[in-house]
């Protein structure tokens, strides 16, 4: 039986995610639901984008994805089914999926339109539910919409390459629980452009000249523990989704402030790496 994900910005004060689990429970007894995240901030789909993309993978294929994020139905925001790498997603024609969409491309892409999308303030609750349970059922994505082949995409997420300037322009496109800061840098994209190229990541007034292969990797643990310094260290590495990080070692976002607070950057801010 396939799994049925979540990944929202409804937090866990409200009545949201509860009435939405309480609609699967009833179509589905026997469902399993998993939270990838309720805590996505709200309406930001650069985030919940970064989250899905580096989530889905690690799920069985036949996966059911709900993203419930700046989800209401207008003229300009349709809603979607797509099926794309073996998993089902289900969410806002908002530019929520050109991340994968531009990585790997989808078998399907059907717009939904067999409900009533527009007469309704909870489409989570209204519609996804609904197409979820009857994929979960078997049936096909074919009988919920009409097929179509294109998607908002959302230009921000990639980052400006300046071959006259030799520089790379990232953008702040997320900040974890540590408060480390995820670039819309790749390490192909940094690869292809620096051709070994000596460089400097200036960020605000923080400059690194180099980028470590883990966290460990910065700490000299031949030098006797009492003598290194290691907590506060800046670290810059490409995550474990090959995108560049800026970090503090062991920080502490509630104590001593994590690198987002410390280099003063935010999402959608600016870094720039500039080659010889």
């Amino acid at each position: 039986m396939p799994i049925i994900t979540l990944t929202t910005d409804f937090g866990l004060k409200d009545h949201f995610l509860g009435s939405v689990k309480g609609a699967l429970y009833q179509d589905i007894p026997d469902v399993k639901i998993v939270d990838i995240s309720n805590n996505i901030s709200p309406f930001n789909i650069i985030e919940a984008a970064y989250i899905i993309e580096n989530s889905y993978k690690n799920f069985p294929v036949g996966t059911i994805h709900i993203i419930g994020v700046d989800s209401e139905f207008n003229v300009e925001k349709k809603h979607l089914v797509i099926y794309l790498d073996e998993h089902y997603f289900i969410c806002a024609d908002n530019g929520i999926l050109s991340l994968l969409c531009n990585k790997i491309m989808p078998e399907k892409i059907v717009e939904i339109n067999i409900f009533d999308n527009k007469n309704t303030t909870f489409p989570v609750l209204d519609v996804f539910v609904k197409v979820a349970a009857h994929i979960h059922r078997g049936g096909t994505i074919d009988l919920v919409g009409t097929k179509t082949e294109k998607i908002i995409d959302v230009h921000e997420i990639n980052p400006i390459l300046n071959n006259k300037k030799k520089e790379i322009i990232g953008h702040v496109i997320y900040i974890d629980n540590y408060g480390n800061v995820v670039l819309n840098i790749t390490q192909n994209i940094f690869k292809k452009f620096g051709k070994s190229r000596p460089y400097v990541i200036n960020a605000r007034n923080y400059k690194f000249n180099r980028i470590y292969r883990t966290y460990s990797d910065a700490i000299k643990f031949e030098i006797n523990k009492e003598s290194r310094k290691e907590e506060g260290k800046k670290i810059a590495l490409f995550n474990k989704s090959n995108y560049l990080e800026l970090a503090i070692y062991k920080s502490n976002p509630i104590l001593t402030g994590g690198a987002s607070s410390l280099f003063g950057l935010n999402y959608r801010d600016t870094v720039t790496i500039n080659f010889e």
